[in-house]
């Protein structure tokens, strides 16, 4: 068990998590190819604090986050992968995961995302 990131501010919350959740995190925050010790690890997400706000962001979002999310289910940690976004007010886009895991046990996730 692990120690659970908060994906509104990054840090550690205090509650003891499965690794999925973490799992899930690392893969949307880390820009695609700067770890080291596994350059497909991450996703893209983070050049669309570079993009104008337009309608399209969020289906930009959506490939960016099944791209990044695409190792779990190669790994088979995860059996189901379900991703939707949606423009909630201006120069944001929510995420809202759905993962099935291995045991069959469904996990939610929201994840905001910033855009220009």
């Amino acid at each position: 068990m692990d120690s659970l990131i908060d994906p509104t501010t990054g840090d550690y919350a205090g509650q003891r998590i499965d690794t999925l959740a973490n799992a899930v995190y690392l893969r949307l925050m880390t820009p695609l190819g700067s770890w080291w010790a596994d350059p497909t690890l991450g996703s893209r997400l983070h050049e669309l604090q570079r993009e104008k706000d337009l309608a399209r962001i969020c289906m930009f979002a959506k490939q960016y986050s099944e791209d990044a999310l695409r190792s779990l289910l190669d790994s088979a940690r995860a059996r189901r992968i379900d991703v939707s976004a949606t423009r909630t007010q201006p120069g944001w886009c929510d995420l809202y995961i759905e993962v099935e895991d291995a045991t069959g046990r469904l996990h939610t996730f929201q994840h905001p995302v910033a855009v220009a």
